[in-house]
């Protein structure tokens, strides 16, 4: 009996370590910024300017602006959270090369952004971006796209003003059911400081929605984006499920390639 209780007393040390270390140190394991020097130069195949929004809490926000003579639309870009404007800029340039302008930031502490990050930061941050997309295009033209957690920020824009189409790349119904995956057994919601809640944004979203996830993502359950996906309550959406895809490749496959012009012309 003496030894059982040894062994439940250091059971119970190590969970309350680890609920610390999750709670200390979430923010490093959410946000995984690379830093970019304020000299740096992009290069990109395609045309571009560079801006920066500056917030009011002065916090200075890089973007990225590609641009077509004649473009189709304009794709608003909210990427994941890993990198910066380097990569995703690169990425983006898939877009840009289908005649869609493209608009992309770095959130804060993310290439030559700068400013302290937060859940309520990365929404009002989200918001200016849309703001000055409307003084370039209007609204009907705005096609907001969020890819993994980028997902919540686009999906919490989407719901609060009115743009032609929301498209969501290996999104997550929650950040709580993505961390729950992960540890099930602690207490995630009294843990977790970021919560992105996308099942509650998504019910106000009134605009076209589609839904690319793979089966084997291994960051995002398939189970999770389709959960997101069912608690849509409108009938214009779409899920399109690429049998195989993990999180960072559904570009490889014929399931995104085949589809994606007729999505972002919807």
């Amino acid at each position: 009996m003496h030894k059982l209780k040894k062994i439940l007393f250091y059971a119970i040390i190590l969970y309350g370590l680890i609920a610390l270390f999750l709670y200390m140190f979430q923010e490093k394991i959410l946000f995984q910024p690379e830093d970019l020097p304020a000299n740096y130069k992009f290069q990109f195949d395609h045309t571009f300017e560079e801006f920066f929004i500056e917030t009011d809490d002065d916090a200075r926000l890089n973007a990225i602006h590609f641009k077509n003579k004649n473009p189709k639309d304009v794709i608003l870009y909210f990427h994941g959270n890993k990198g910066n404007l380097k990569r995703w800029g690169r990425i983006t340039s898939f877009f840009a090369n289908k005649q869609y302008d493209v608009i992309v930031m770095d959130y804060r502490g993310y290439g030559k952004s700068k400013g302290t990050i937060s859940e309520s930061n990365l929404y009002s941050d989200a918001q200016l971006f849309y703001e000055y997309t409307l003084k370039h295009y209007s609204e009907d033209q705005i096609v907001l796209y969020g890819r993994s957690l980028g997902t919540g920020l686009a999906t919490k824009v989407a719901s609060e003003n009115s743009p032609r189409h929301l498209i969501l790349e290996t999104p997550y119904y929650n950040m709580t059911d993505v961390v729950q995956r992960w540890l099930p057994v602690f207490p995630i919601n009294y843990v977790l400081n970021y919560k992105f809640p996308s099942d509650e944004f998504i019910q106000k979203v009134k605009c076209q929605i589609t839904i690319y996830h793979g089966t084997i993502d291994g960051v995002v359950a398939y189970k999770s984006g389709k959960r997101l996906f069912k608690s849509i309550p409108i009938p214009n959406k779409e899920m399109i499920t690429v049998e195989g895809g993990s999180h960072n490749d559904l570009i490889k496959f014929d399931e995104y390639l085949n589809t994606i012009d007729a999505v972002l012309g919807k």
